[in-house]
């Protein structure tokens, strides 16, 4: 089984639109944090939400650099039952870094809520004034984004 990179931009997507949650890791300090999220894409914009308070909120705005990744899988297989190291999950990882932005305007924020909500329902949403005006809104713009898929069946030349 192999480790595979996953260049093309659409089937990168498609990994990303298929998860439920991605990872926010973050940097308090010296110390590493990461939470669950739910999330929207927006082009090569990662859409978030949570409340304007506590430690996420108070971390990134000390320090607004941020990866965030999706897993898409976890299909257990092996080469060979007896070797432990031939084990391996078969999975699809995007990693997409970048920097926060808070966004602040009220229509805008509306305009993320929709992306995000969309991610889990082909549903209409209507939005009240103060959810809007209470939520935390965050946007990741896509530095740099990288993917792999592992657990990959090796390819066996063509023989004539």
């Amino acid at each position: 089984m192999r480790t595979l990179f996953i260049e093309n931009r659409e089937e990168i997507d498609q990994v990303i639109n298929a998860c439920k949650t991605c990872f926010l890791a973050m940097a308090d300090g010296n110390k590493p944090y990461v939470l669950p999220m739910n999330f929207g894409l927006d082009e090569d914009t990662v859409i978030l939400h949570s409340a304007q308070t506590g430690r996420m909120w108070e971390t990134l705005k000390n320090n607004p650099n941020v990866c965030i990744n999706w897993t898409l899988g976890e299909e257990l297989a092996w080469q060979d039952v007896q070797v432990g190291c031939s084990y391996r999950v078969k999975s699809k990882s995007v990693l997409v870094e970048g920097k926060v932005e808070f966004v602040e305007g009220y229509d805008e924020k509306v305009r993320c809520l929709e992306i995000l909500m969309a991610q889990y329902s082909e549903r209409e949403f209507k939005f009240n004034a103060p959810a809007v005006k209470n939520v935390g809104i965050l946007k990741v713009n896509i530095e740099k984004i990288s993917a792999k898929e592992f657990g990959a069946k090796a390819v066996t030349p063509w023989k004539s």
